[in-house]
């Protein structure tokens, strides 16, 4: 079977539906591609975004609470308090909304369907369907397939470098609008997290398995450690884990008739692991370039992509990956116990922009 389609997207989450919205708003065909059987699930995520990505959370079910500050604690036990608003939403039917809003612009989404083969010569790409393969002919095709891209494979483009999280779903014994940050040798590469959402709260860490293989044991020591304080209760309602880019950006955004977005672009912050707005800002600019270069025929239009996205995240991920080599240097050596090593290593503190 053959079909042809102006914009093929690959990845359904957030930088995908918001490429989705934007093409299809501006009167393309369009067909997003998400192996997963139900968008936004499983869900990988710590679940928080800034405040400016509040017009996203406005549906019924997105919002949970609303965070105020940040403790970050330091191997000696100091805790420093800052001001970090955002917003806890549910990242399952954040990802639920905005691609039901590509869909109601005229965007076609299929499920449960991978890219087995893509021929960038002839812009035409196999997907596995539950009901069979079909031969995609596509105009430009957005990369929106996270860190582990199958299109970025397909290209025979290097492999992104990685963190591996994990992260469990507990009890919140008491109402709590701050987020916990824990900054420690044993998280070498990463950091832990709680994440308040009403009564429950995401307990989480990221780690690079460079440095340390095990995840579970200090996770398991950090959720005792705060039923012990009565913060958490022990049952673990929901546990997921995930890979998030932390090299900074590609090379290239465009190659070809190949855009890539979100954590497919490396867009993810190497330090803190966000990725939700840029993300959602890099997919809804991907679908404006669609537009711009197949209706309006402006020929400048991939390059203005390429340019606008580098504009707004370039420097602040640039800094956290050069960051992020510099501290490779100390894991697993005595100065990774002390706290100046960490207050450079954490956007919390003005030591983490200083040269």
């Amino acid at each position: 079977m053959m079909r042809d389609v102006d914009v093929l997207i690959i990845g359904v989450g957030p930088a995908g539906a918001a490429a989705a919205t934007a093409a299809a708003q501006g009167g393309l065909s369009v067909l997003g591609v998400d192996r997963r059987h139900e968008i936004g699930l499983p869900v990988q995520c710590a679940e928080f975004i800034p405040l400016p990505m509040g017009k996203y959370a406005k549906a019924d079910g997105v919002l949970l609470q609303h965070i105020n500050g940040m403790k970050s604690y330091l191997p000696s036990g100091a805790v420093v308090a800052t001001e970090f608003p955002g917003l806890m939403i549910d990242r399952a039917a954040f990802d639920q909304v905005l691609a039901h809003e590509a869909m109601a612009q005229g965007a076609e989404l299929t499920l449960d369907s991978r890219l087995t083969k893509l021929d960038v010569e002839k812009s035409t790409a196999r997907i596995k369907t539950p009901s069979g393969e079909v031969d995609i002919t596509y105009k430009l095709l957005i990369a929106a397939d996270g860190p582990h891209s199958t299109v970025a494979e397909a290209l025979g483009l290097p492999e992104m470098e990685v963190v591996t999280t994990r992260q469990y779903t507990v009890p919140l014994k008491r109402a709590y609008v701050e987020t916990d940050i824990w900054l420690s040798p044993d998280y070498p590469g990463g950091y832990a997290w709680l994440f308040p959402k009403g009564n429950l709260a995401n307990l989480g860490l990221g780690l690079d398995k460079r440095f340390a293989g095990d995840m579970k044991a200090p996770l398991d020591a950090l959720h005792q450690q705060l039923m012990a304080q009565d913060l958490v209760g022990a049952e673990i309602s929901y546990r997921t884990g995930g890979a998030i880019p932390v090299g900074g950006l590609r090379e290239h955004l465009v190659v070809g008739k190949v855009l890539f977005t979100g954590d497919a672009a490396g867009l993810t912050h190497p330090i803190t692991g966000a990725g939700i707005a840029a993300a959602v800002i890099s997919g809804e600019r991907a679908g404006q370039a669609a537009v711009a270069l197949l209706k309006y025929n402006d020929s400048d239009a991939l390059e203005d992509f390429e340019e606008d996205v580098r504009d707004q995240f370039e420097v602040a991920v640039n800094r956290a990956a050069q960051r992020r080599r510099w501290l490779d240097k100390f894991w697993n050596t005595e100065e990774a116990h002390t706290d100046p090593l960490h207050r450079k290593s954490w956007i919390a503190f003005p030591d983490y922009f200083a040269a």
